[in-house]
């Protein structure tokens, strides 16, 4: 039974340049539905195809620099095993399912559908997760911390949903499944369609047949995480000189009490500790640009002289590599977890660079020295590639 409200008319180009949100905008997307209630778009993308074939796909989840896991449930029994995925059960045999996360990090189709996203602000885009399933595979009733975007890219998956209030979890599970699962709604997308959910929506995905559903991931970072980061970017950025002392000390009958002058003097060499906007401000540019532990960059086996490099990109342009993460704030600038603070004509080519995730023919050659020479280091460490 499918909720009447909550869908979205069929694809229109004309009125949403992103493709993705059928007749929707993304202002009245996100007004009405980000983080507040689910969507349903029938043929988001019409025609749309599996980027990676079975097999390709499958040879990923091969890889030791792809993270994947393999999720079962045969004979009533979850079980997880996580990458890489070297022998997986025989494709006839039903209720087992192969996820393939940052499938964008590894393929550039995977990595173009991601970027029809980025009506979202990249400090909040994360990842492509690929879901592939046999018959009545699926990972259990659960519910993410973040939103997601559900499109159904082989055959046929069925959605149950709910807005529960009880998000307790099953004990002693390789997965978080929900213990008491009460969906409301229930929908089957074809090929094309897509389904928003909001964090904490309750959720169950069951292939019909065998089927393959790409997620669309968003960063969400806990306060403690963010917390803990911003507490080791303070420790090695802080600098506070000389050392305690009290020439005024006078003597006590209570030598184990800490005395108020001690504690009012450590006070005000604590306060300035305090984070300025700038403090914070750097530390979200580098913490969220950071690359994932599991992503390396290849550097070019013949790098170009920097003469030949400011050449060939005047000619031909730049791109970030799609590994590569690069955000800016203001007058910095972040690129895979480092900060600078260019001026001028760098600063709007870097920041043209991040939203554009390119530089075209002739614009590096309005670059400093300063600039071409950080944009031929980045092209040897395998952040940028030539256009």
């Amino acid at each position: 039974m499918e909720s009447r409200p909550h869908r979205a008319s069929l694809y229109n180009r004309g009125m949403n340049t992103n493709g993705v949100l059928g007749q929707l905008s993304a202002r009245d997307f996100l007004k009405t539905y980000w983080q507040k209630k689910p969507l349903l778009i029938r043929q988001a993308i019409p025609g749309f195809q599996p980027l990676l074939p079975r097999d390709e796909l499958f040879a990923l989840a091969r890889n030791e620099a792809v993270e994947s896991r393999l999720i079962t449930n045969f004979r009533q029994q979850w079980k997880m095993q996580h990458g890489p995925a070297t022998a997986l059960p025989a494709l006839s045999r039903k209720n087992w399912t192969l996820l393939v996360q940052g499938a964008n990090l590894h393929d550039d189709k995977a990595d173009q559908l991601l970027n029809r996203f980025r009506f979202i602000p990249d400090a909040r885009l994360d990842d492509l997760m690929i879901s592939y399933a046999t018959d009545t595979g699926g990972v259990g009733p659960h519910f993410d911390s973040y939103d997601v975007f559900l499109l159904q890219a082989h055959g046929q998956r069925r959605w149950r949903i709910g807005a529960q209030k009880d998000l307790s979890l099953v004990e002693g599970m390789p997965l978080k499944i929900l213990r008491n699962f009460t969906p409301t709604e229930e929908y089957v997308l074809d090929p094309g369609d897509m389904l928003y959910l909001p964090p904490h929506y309750a959720h169950e995905g069951v292939a019909v047949g065998e089927c393959m559903t790409y997620s669309i991931g968003f960063r969400a970072p806990s306060w403690q995480e963010l917390g803990e980061g911003f507490m080791n970017f303070m420790a090695d950025n802080v600098d506070l000189s000389g050392r305690y002392a009290d020439p005024q000390l006078s003597a006590t009958s209570h030598p184990a009490k800490i005395g108020d002058d001690m504690l009012e003097t450590v006070s005000q060499q604590f306060a300035k500790l305090v984070a300025r906007p700038e403090d914070i401000a750097i530390f979200l540019g580098e913490y969220l640009s950071e690359p994932k532990p599991n992503v390396w960059f290849d550097a070019p086996s013949r790098p170009l002289t920097l003469l030949r490099f400011v050449g060939a990109a005047d000619k031909r342009g730049l791109r970030l590599h799609r590994k590569t993460r690069m955000l800016y704030r203001n007058k910095f600038i972040f690129i895979n977890g480092e900060s600078f603070q260019p001026v001028g004509v760098d600063r709007r080519l870097l920041q043209t660079l991040a939203d554009q995730h390119e530089l075209t023919s002739g614009q590096i050659g309005n670059a400093s020295t300063d600039l071409q020479e950080s944009l031929h280091q980045w092209y040897r460490d395998g952040w940028l590639v030539h256009g």
